[in-house]
């Protein structure tokens, strides 16, 4: 690997921060805990000190099983300059094996070499030690490492456990000098692990099948009368419980108290009652093999009731899979002739050797000593076979070595594995991903495929309806060993045909289990040809199960099985149940927060403006997007206002969910309704203000009050008002970030306003601040979400966003788009609102103005004023309207009001017009009665205008009118 892997993500920086105190980025999360528990040790970087023990060794029997495989590892990595360290369970180093002669010399200058001790808490982060420290495989290199001496190093480490116990025995770790490091290196070391491991599983049988050996001679050499029959080690019900056989259930209870009492170290007898009046006697009994192998034996009685059917005892002649506990029966030497074979709980003839193993049995853990093996004898009262009332009826013997079984085995590794299923399964509130991490489960430590096909209402949030053989369903997640496979892909939909074992899962409820795929012919009957190759390329064991949750189904989970031999059992069923149950829940709530979310997404949605506003004083681009966590309460307006002026808003309200988009709605409406009386921004806020407090005190009707509602509501909100005629921009903020206005050369500053409180605190007074824009500056408006989240602080986003916004000339779309690509994180803690705004300027060419006295003749000369100007701009169709409009509202600020007279003329998409005074008082619109001689002139401005209305100055007030041009 070329590339300096200390280099990436600023990992150099990142390790000085971190002994500085101060916060770090960019370091995985491994790695991160395992300098948290240095420091934590009080590891010094510069400065190691590490003992040193002699003779160290592990015990011969892992030895036997690690190295055959170290030899192998040490061959294939002969051409490259790595050496293999083997450590004991506390990090010390036992054997060290290849290397060149510099990786070596280097290795020994930093004393990692037999004899010295790897661990964490004295050398720091590495390969050795922080695998065992965070019990996993790990991969680390140049920075990486905690001390400083050990950074010229890449290094993979893994632990080695015992399969039986789950204990840590050994740690396994490639080391090379950093620039030939790879991170392939961690698949070696596992798969290192993982054959040492099954080395030791095979050491375990060894020992199991002496003990079987020792109990056979035991029971030949106590009396007997020869050998058992030679057959295979197997336990068969014999004929069903209406036939005088064990069922399912006296089977299950023998097994369960035949482990109970083998896992004992004190009772050695127990009774267990079976159906059909008859009783079951155990027995343990310890037993030692040749070679000094100790574990124990159960046996069992059954007296009284119809006589059953057995096969014999004799040792197993092909390796069998270590830690399995043998149940057998022992029969009489007769001359009974030996039934057909039958798989445990179904009644069609099999042979022998396709009937699968027991279920898995614990095992004892306490010394034993000879085997004494009882030959079955005759009571008084029975057949000369043991048959007939009150018959002592064989023995079923159960052996296994103490803290040794399959199914202790098994049961540890279903325990980590719904552990895991407990941890991985519903990260997210995501249907697709929810199944989908049921498969990374359920593949390939239970299944070598899994399937999950959900409703196709359920990836829309929505109820999904009855499933059957009628409902199409849609592949939404897949796992596989093997990618060539010949199944349905994900995305396809899938309808499944009626006799398919999962609409039999479907329709009702219940789990199926398909021990042998090839005699299931109404799964075969699906897709006859996919499904036929699919047979021939290994499938062969079925488990589908129902998603349901709260009474819903909302899919079905289908495990098959292909590389791995043994079929699906009862307990797997069981396993499989309990992994699909788990995330079914977690599908259901993903999907109500589908649904939720989709509705608060479009209640928000339907608020926000609709369209791109397009007012001659600015040029606007915004987006606004949505959290991972939920709809919030952000938004944005652009609001024209009179005098070709434009109000732009930028608003936050305080939470995510329904109540969060409901508040912005009223918020962006009582924005709406203040902006119409052209308040100043300090004054907007004031009343929006008082109206966020209103709501946190619950002031209004409510019809039904509900606790979702209460509490603080809160919100932040900007408010700038921008006039192109004087290019000056009014704005105020409460609680909100700071704009920023990007000047035409690029540069960028955001305004020094002061923040004010956020709306519904109340108390402090808003402040307005004013500023001159120049022509094609752009004002950036946004939300906290953009610059501030879990990972970065507002300063560093602030700092962030001052270097993406300074380029000149850009227009706002593309400034929108560099801003979210530089700033908004993959997935998003909070939504983000943006806004960007090019100011335009409006030009005198464009503007007429005049000033004259209080006086009655000047209202001649104001309707000549505008009949030249409209003649000028070429709007001469709307001269007598807009002169008549003129005059009279000069008329009435003559009348009603006092100081000089302004009238302007602006020519924007509409002819505006208007006349303003030194006097606050408001006209207002009243129809004249026939015999009145005035009161008719605002009801004419209101008849030749699109609209009119007024709004207040510091020195007075204008009114306006606008008439539409052409």
């Amino acid at each position: 690997m070329s590339v300096a892997w200390d280099d990436i993500g600023g990992l150099v920086d990142a390790h000085e921060r971190f002994l500085a105190g101060a916060r770090v980025e960019n370091v995985r999360s491994p790695i991160l805990e395992s300098w948290k528990r240095c420091r934590s040790e009080g590891v010094q970087p510069h400065r190691l000190l590490l003992p040193y023990a002699s003779g160290l060794a592990l015990d011969d029997r892992l030895m036997r099983a690690i190295e055959p495989v170290l030899k192998d590892l040490t061959a294939s990595l002969a051409d490259v300059s790595m050496a293999v360290a083997l450590c004991d369970a506390q990090a010390r180093m036992v054997q060290r094996y290849g290397g060149g002669r510099r990786l070596l010399k280097g290795l020994d200058e930093v004393n990692f070499a037999p004899g010295f001790d790897a661990s964490e808490r004295v050398v720091g982060t590495n390969g050795v030690g922080t695998a065992l420290a965070g019990r996993d495989p790990i991969y680390l290199a140049g920075r990486e490492h905690f001390a400083d001496c050990l950074q010229p190093f890449s290094c993979a480490g893994a632990p080695v456990r015992d399969p039986l116990s789950g204990r840590i025995e050994a740690v396994l770790d490639i080391t090379c000098l950093r620039a030939d490091g790879d991170p392939a290196m961690l698949r070696l070391v596992q798969e290192a692990a993982r054959d040492i491991e099954t080395r030791l599983l095979e050491q375990a049988s060894e020992r199991e099948r002496a003990l079987l050996a020792a109990y056979r001679r035991a029971c030949r050499d106590s009396g007997g009368a020869g050998d058992p029959p030679q057959r295979a080690l197997q336990l068969l019900p014999g004929p069903g419980p209406e036939e005088g056989g064990l069922g399912p259930v006296d089977l299950s209870m023998l097994r369960e108290k035949a482990e109970e009492l083998l896992a004992s170290s004190q009772r050695t007898l127990d009774e267990v009652a079976l159906s059909g009046g008859r009783v079951a006697t155990l027995l343990r009994r310890p037993v030692t093999g040749a070679a000094g192998e100790t574990g124990a034996v159960v046996e069992v009685r059954v007296l009284g009731g119809p006589s059953l059917r057995h096969v014999g005892l004799t040792e197993p002649t092909e390796p069998t899979e270590s830690g399995r506990l043998r149940v057998v029966t022992h029969t009489p030497l007769t001359n009974t002739p030996t039934p057909r074979s039958l798989v445990p709980g179904r009644n069609a003839p099999v042979s022998p050797r396709a009937v699968g193993p027991p279920p898995l049995l614990t095992a004892a853990a306490s010394p034993v000593s000879t085997a004494v093996g009882p030959q079955p004898r005759t009571q008084e009262g029975t057949h000369a076979n043991g048959s007939g009332p009150g018959s002592a009826d064989g023995w079923v013997v159960l052996v296994g070595e103490p803290g040794v079984g399959r199914l202790a085995v098994l049961a540890r590794k279903r325990l980590e594995l719904l552990h895991d299923a407990s941890v991985c399964i519903g990260t997210t509130l995501d249907v697709t991903r929810t199944a989908e991490e049921l498969a990374e489960v359920a593949v390939p430590r239970f299944a070598d495929l899994m399937v999950v096909d959900l409703s196709d209402p359920v990836l829309l949030g929505e109820e999904p309806g009855p499933l059957g053989g009628e409902t199409s369903l849609r592949r939404v997640a897949m796992g596989f060993v093997r990618e060539e496979l010949p199944v349905y892909g994900v995305g396809d939909p899938v309808q499944y045909v009626p006799s398919t074992p999962q609409v039999h899962c479907l329709e009702t409820g219940q789990s199926v289990l398909e021990p042998v795929l090839a005699d299931a012919e109404g799964w075969i009957a699906q897709d006859p040809a996919r499904f036929g190759r699919a047979l021939t390329e290994g499938i062969h064991s079925l488990i589908t199960v129902p998603l349901r949750a709260r009474g819903t189904v909302l899919g079905v989970a289908s495990f098959y099985r292909s590389e791995k031999p043994a079929p699906f059992e009862d307990d797997d069923l069981c396993l499989a149940q309990e992994l699909a149950a788990r995330a079914a829940i977690c599908i259901d709530n993903a999907r109500r927060y589908t649904r939720e979310h989709n509705t608060a997404l479009a209640l928000q949605r339907s608020l926000l403006p609709r369209g791109r506003p397009e007012p001659t004083a600015v040029e606007v681009a915004c987006r606004y997007l949505p959290a991972q966590a939920g709809v919030g309460g952000d938004w944005f307006d652009v609001i024209p206002l009179s005098g070709a002026r434009v109000a732009l808003v930028v608003g936050d309200v305080v939470g995510h969910g329904l109540h969060a988009a409901a508040t912005m709605g009223r918020l962006r409406t009582a924005v709406h309704n203040f902006s119409a009386l052209d308040m100043q921004p300090d004054e907007l806020l004031t009343q929006l203000d008082d109206l966020v407090g209103g709501l946190d005190r619950g002031e209004g009707w409510a019809v039904e009050p509900s606790h979702q509602d209460s509490g603080i509501v809160g919100a932040t909100c900007l408010y700038a008002v921008y006039d192109p005629v004087s290019r000056r921009c009014s704005l105020a903020r409460a609680g909100h970030p700071q704009p920023a206005v990007v000047g035409p050369d690029g540069t960028v500053d955001f305004v020094d306003l002061p923040s004010g409180p956020p709306l519904g605190l109340g108390g402090v007074p808003f402040e307005t601040v004013e500023l001159e824009l120049a022509e094609g500056s752009q004002l950036v408006l946004y939300t906290d979400g953009l610059v501030e989240d879990r990972g970065r602080d507002i300063d560093s986003g602030m700092n962030k966003l001052r270097a993406v916004l300074s380029s000149a000339d850009r227009a706002p779309e593309d400034t929108c788009e560099a801003v979210l690509d530089a700033l908004l994180p993959a997935r998003p803690s909070d939504d983000v609102a943006l806004l960007v705004a090019r100011v335009h300027a409006m030009g005198p060419e464009r503007v007429a103005e005049w000033q004259w006295p209080s006086d009655p003749a000047i209202v001649s000369r104001s309707r000549a004023a505008v009949t030249r100007q409209l003649s000028t701009w070429g709007l001469d169709d709307l001269a007598f309207t807009a002169a008549l409009v003129a005059s009279e509202l000069v008329t009435n600020a003559i009348r009603h009001a006092i100081g000089p007279i302004r009238l302007r003329l602006i020519r924007d998409r509409a002819l505006i017009c208007e006349v303003s005074d030194g006097s606050s008082t408001s006209p207002r619109l009243r129809r004249a009665r026939s015999e009145d001689e005035d009161g008719r002139g605002l009801f004419l401005v209101a008849q030749f205008t699109e609209r009119w209305g007024t709004r207040y100055t510091t020195d007075g007030k204008v009114i306006w009118t606008e008439q539409l041009l052409g």
